[in-house]
C-alpha cells in the first residue's frame, strides 16, 4: 500500500511520475491507486448531492405545502441561500472542519433541490426527464475528456470565469430588457461555457491531488469539487432545458 504521509511521494517538480516500481511505497501503482479513489469519492458525492436535490424538487413540486411554498415570498430566500453557502464553503474552508463542510453540502443539494422544484411548474415532466440524462450523458462524457486528456486546460480557466461572471450580468440585465433574443444567447453561451468547465474543473481536481495526497486537507478537498462539479451539471442543465423543455 502506498504510503502518504510524504505529501510529495518520491517526484521532482508538479506532476511528475514516481517510479513504476510497484513494490516500493509511494510508488506509480499506489499513487494511482489513491487518484482513483480520490475521484471516485468526488463523483460519489457529486451524484449523491444531484440525487438529493431532484428527490426534493418533485417532492416539493408534488405537495399542497410545497406549491404555497414555491408562491411564497419566501422562495427568494430559498433561491438565494445556496449562493451564500457556496461562498461560505468556498471561503471558509479552511476554518471549517470536514463533518461541517459536509453539513454545508447536503444543506446546499436540499435548498438547491427546493429552488429547482419550480422547473416543474414550468415544464412537463417528460422534457425534464429528458434534458436531464442528455445532461448526464454530456457530463460523463466531458468529465472523461477532462480526465484522460494529455492537452493542459488551465489556460481555459481564466476565460470560463469571466464567461460566468458575463452570463450573470446579462441575465440580470435580461430581467428589465425581457430580450428573447438575449434569453436564447445566453442559454447558448451558459451550455457551452459549462460545458468548458465541467472538463476543465475535473482535470483541475485531478491535478489538485499531485499536491493533496497525504494531506489532512484531502477529504475536504473532495467536498469541494464535489461542489464545483455539482455546479457545472446543475447550470449546464438549466441552461440546456431552456431548448429542450417543454411548456406545460
Amino acid at each position: 500500500m502506498a504510503n502518504w504521509n510524504d505529501p510529495q511521494p518520491t517526484r521532482q517538480g508538479f506532476g511528475a511520475s514516481p517510479s513504476l516500481n510497484a513494490s516500493v511505497p509511494g510508488t506509480r501503482a499506489g499513487f494511482d491507486a489513491g487518484l482513483r479513489k480520490y475521484m471516485l469519492s468526488i463523483y460519489n458525492y457529486m451524484a449523491s448531492g444531484v440525487l438529493l436535490s431532484g428527490i426534493v424538487a418533485i417532492a416539493m413540486a408534488n405537495t399542497a405545502f410545497g406549491i404555497a411554498l414555491i408562491q411564497s415570498p419566501a422562495m427568494w430566500l430559498i433561491v438565494l441561500a445556496p449562493l451564500a453557502i457556496v461562498f461560505a464553503m468556498s471561503f471558509g474552508a479552511n476554518r471549517f472542519s470536514q463533518g461541517t463542510l459536509q453539513a454545508l453540502f447536503w444543506g446546499f443539494a436540499v435548498l438547491m433541490g427546493m429552488s429547482l422544484s419550480t422547473i416543474f411548474l414550468v415544464y412537463t415532466g417528460g422534457s425534464i426527464a429528458a434534458t436531464f440524462f442528455a445532461t448526464a450523458g454530456a457530463f460523463a462524457g466531458l468529465s472523461l475528456f477532462g480526465y484522460t486528456t494529455k492537452k493542459d486546460l488551465s489556460g481555459f480557466g481564466s476565460f470560463l470565469i469571466m464567461g460566468v461572471i458575463g452570463l450573470i450580468i446579462a441575465s440580470v440585465i435580461n430581467i428589465f430588457l425581457q430580450s428573447s433574443a438575449l434569453y436564447w444567447a445566453i442559454s447558448f453561451i451558459g451550455v457551452a461555457i459549462f460545458a468548458g468547465l465541467t472538463a476543465y474543473d475535473t482535470q483541475r481536481l485531478k491535478a489538485q491531488y499531485y499536491h493533496l495526497a497525504g494531506t489532512e486537507f484531502l477529504g475536504k478537498a473532495v467536498i469541494l469539487g464535489a461542489l464545483s462539479l455539482y455546479l457545472d451539471f446543475i447550470n449546464m442543465f438549466q441552461f440546456l432545458l431552456a431548448f429542450m423543455g417543454q411548456r406545460d
